[in-house]
């Protein structure tokens, strides 16, 4: 799944890429999400590309691998080859959290490897951490910017931007998103975001599920 297009060059992002960027600040790289959602997140759009390039399929909260030719992108042809390795194994949501595990570095490490991310070490020497910060600000911002723009004048979104709003909605970000809009606004999301494909609704329903559990436990932990 890719969108092509930015507010200052042509490019194609991946829909893991755009999500990436939709939940971090496009300044300083810092996460708007939690981390565990932002990860589940990831992990969700990771499959979802599988689905685009026709190698999946998401039926009755279980994961169906229908080609398994693998993608030409390095990292959907990883996803890919666990997925086949285990077919015991076909629960999405065991799959979410498997993913989940690694998703975060692997889709940054594919964006810097494109040149959209700037790896930075911020905090002190014995508590440092890596954050990726966006190689050019107005490529990380667009995302936002567009999806924002599109559902504050209720404009329908397209097949990319459906899947990038579930992605939003399920990950418990569209308050952040949608932030001084009036209730319709959301509605509007939510309105959109049901007319995905079926297949890509199960699978936003298994990501808010893992998610809300997730964002629980954090909160009462």
């Amino acid at each position: 799944m890719r969108a092509v297009g930015s507010a200052s060059t042509q490019h194609t992002v991946r829909l893991a890429d755009e999500f990436f960027y939709l939940a971090h600040d496009d300044r300083s790289g810092r996460l708007r999400l939690f981390e565990s959602a932002a990860a589940y997140g990831l992990a969700a759009a990771l499959l979802a590309e599988l689905g685009w390039e026709r190698r999946i399929t998401f039926e009755s909260r279980y994961v169906r691998v229908t080609n398994a030719a693998p993608p030409k992108d390095w990292l959907q042809h990883l996803v890919l080859d666990r997925l086949v390795a285990e077919p015991r194994h076909t629960a999405t949501r065991t799959w979410l959290a498997f993913l989940a595990e690694t998703a975060y570095e692997q889709v940054a490490t594919r964006m810097w490897q494109l040149g959209y991310l700037q790896p930075q070490q911020t905090g002190r020497w014995w508590r440092q951490r890596t954050v990726y910060v966006p190689a050019d600000m107005n490529t990380a911002a667009w995302s936002w910017a567009r999806l924002s723009h599109q559902l504050r004048n209720y404009q329908p979104l397209s097949a990319f931007d459906v899947a990038l709003a579930g992605l939003a909605v399920h990950t418990q970000l569209d308050p952040i998103l949608l932030d001084g809009t009036p209730p319709a606004t959301r509605a509007f999301l939510r309105h959109q975001v049901e007319l995905a494909p079926l297949p890509l609704r199960d699978l936003f329903a298994d990501l808010g599920a893992v998610v809300g559990a997730s964002v629980l436990s954090h909160r009462t932990g």
